[in-house]
């Protein structure tokens, strides 16, 4: 048998391209441990996908969509790691399956 070689591979950002998508202001809410203000929706995208799937209002989740590609979303919520409550990651996988 050959050895299987087991690699670490980086989950990038998937950013939409679609113009009519506004930047959004973050709430200090949200994003209770930092400066919102210092947030880069491409730099930090897994850490705004995990906050607003967790505490996201309506508003944010439709921005969350419009940003970010489903497939790289879903790559968010397969993570065995993600703070994401259990109880989120259930209802988010059930609605993108739909």
């Amino acid at each position: 048998m050959g050895k299987v070689k087991l690699t670490k591979k980086r989950v990038q950002p998937q950013v939409s391209t679609r113009k009519n998508i506004k930047p959004i202001r973050f709430r200090q809410s949200l994003f209770w441990d930092v400066d919102p203000k210092t947030i880069d929706p491409k730099k930090h995208a897994r850490y705004i996908i995990e906050r607003v799937l967790d505490f996201g209002t309506t508003e944010e989740i439709r921005w969350l969509f419009g940003h970010y590609s489903s497939a790289h979303i879903k790559k968010i919520l397969d993570l065995p790691r993600s703070p994401i409550h259990e109880k989120s990651k259930s209802l988010w996988s059930l609605l993108q399956e739909k």
